[in-house]
């Protein structure tokens, strides 16, 4: 596979903004995020669909669809965020013009949910994506520095990133030792295994995985990871990296349950693969971008990892 990196951000550039999952409950909040991307210099213009609503879903797929096609089609359009996650983005792989999206390589942003469209264009068009914070969920309200600032360095620079400093915290945890390097590939949970099977997910071979969920009890956690195994994922990863799996307990106080930990123990401990878990990445305030499809490094004995190469060029 080709793995193409696109330009890297530039003050003054032009950001499209579009929903290619479901809308924002509240449509202020993308003026809020709006102003505080134009406030550090840059340009945005709204994909001519936001807005628009069919019942969870923003809009019909076709909508959706010709908003993606557009913002890739505009030589002026530099960069693609996502204005939320949400449900329904994987309903449009089958029809996104993949070739289109090769020809005209571009900064795209999102995470959760937009999951689906990071692995289908890294399968279909070897493009690589961003998964980081969106405009409504992080960029309309109090963003953290930590957030921020890794998030726009990562896709205005090129210099090689060093290790990945971590809030508040020295090191990660790690649940099997070991040290591996490879392009990380991944993200939410629920998402990817609903994408195995089919087409739209990259070759997974010494790739490393990331994963991060919110909002599914262990058991679902449980039934979705043994998913992943009895299809051979976990021998065909060099290592793993178990970002943030925020309120994911069990709420019922009646009901029996594994907790969370315990469910990732029984199936992470003993692969004889690096795996490293509570990596700040998901539904956190302080996230660190992905750049999905890059190299990095994963250092589970030292609980670190490191990005090894930009993501943009």
């Amino acid at each position: 596979m080709t793995f193409i990196k696109p330009k890297k951000l530039m003050k003054g550039d032009l950001i499209g903004l579009i929903s290619p999952a479901s809308s924002p409950d509240d449509l202020s909040l993308i003026e809020s995020g709006v102003r505080y991307i134009e406030r550090l210099g840059y340009r945005t213009i709204l994909g001519k669909n936001v807005g628009k609503s069919k019942g969870y879903l923003a809009g019909t797929d076709e909508e959706r669809v010709d908003d993606i096609h557009q913002m890739f089609t505009d030589k002026k359009v530099k960069a693609i965020f996502c204005l939320r996650g949400g449900y329904g983005a994987f309903r449009l792989l089958e029809k996104i013009d993949y070739k289109l999206i090769q020809n005209n390589p571009k900064i795209f942003v999102g995470f959760s949910e937009i999951t689906a469209l990071q692995m289908a264009f890294l399968k279909k068009s070897g493009l690589i994506t961003f998964a980081g914070p969106m405009v409504v969920p992080n960029f309309s309200k109090d963003i953290s520095n930590y957030t921020k600032e890794n998030f726009w360095s990562m896709i205005t620079s090129t210099k090689q990133p060093v290790k990945v400093n971590l809030p508040e915290i020295k090191n990660l945890s790690s649940l099997d030792s070991g040290i591996v390097s490879g392009r990380v590939i991944g993200g939410n949970l629920a998402v990817f295994v609903s994408l195995l099977g089919t087409k739209y997910l990259p070759d997974l071979r010494d790739k490393i995985l990331f994963l991060e969920e919110i909002n599914e009890p262990p058991y679902k956690v449980d039934r979705m990871l043994n998913q992943l195994k009895l299809n051979k994922v976990f021998k065909k990863v060099k290592g793993i990296v178990l970002g943030s799996f925020t309120d994911c307990v069990e709420i019922d106080k009646n009901k029996k349950t594994l907790t969370l930990e315990e469910v990732c123990e029984d199936y992470f401990n003993d692969l004889k693969i690096p795996v490293i878990h509570s990596f700040p990445h998901g539904h956190i305030k302080d996230m660190i971008t992905i750049p999905i499809g890059s190299k990095i490094k994963l250092n589970a004995t030292k609980g670190f990892v490191e990005f090894t190469e930009s993501g943009v060029r």
